[in-house]
């Protein structure tokens, strides 16, 4: 059964830091590009950073570079994110998700994700 599972989510003020983690116990995706989602309230989901399978290939949205790190050890499985000075409008659900298929050298940003986790909380107060 293809299960991503994030943890990591909760409760910070503004400025302060969290690190959510996504496990894909079944080791579905250790050659894929993965990437994090996020979904405000009232808003669309969208793309927050991607990982290629190796780690050598990063994408970040405008409104995170610089403050959020992306990372990938093969041995937990799927891709950290370090999400530093955070922001009240960070706030959103974030979920972890992987491609049906490979992409070859496609950025991540321009993947098809068709797997998702059941999502994190990530809530900042000002």
């Amino acid at each position: 059964q293809v299960r991503l599972v994030e943890s990591g989510g909760g409760s910070v003020q503004a400025g302060g830091s969290l690190r959510l983690s996504c496990a894909d116990p079944g080791r579905h995706f250790s050659i894929y590009t993965m990437a994090w989602f996020r979904q405000a309230p009232g808003k669309e989901r969208e793309f927050v950073a991607g990982i290629s399978w190796n780690g050598g290939r990063t994408d970040y949205a405008d409104h995170v570079k610089g403050r959020f790190t992306i990372s990938r050890d093969n041995d937990s499985n799927g891709p950290d994110l370090q999400m530093n000075s955070l922001k009240p409008e960070d706030t959103a659900v974030y979920y972890c998700a992987a491609p049906g298929r490979a992409y070859g050298s496609r950025r991540p940003v321009n993947y098809e994700y068709d797997f998702w986790g059941q999502g994190t909380q990530v809530t900042v107060s000002s």
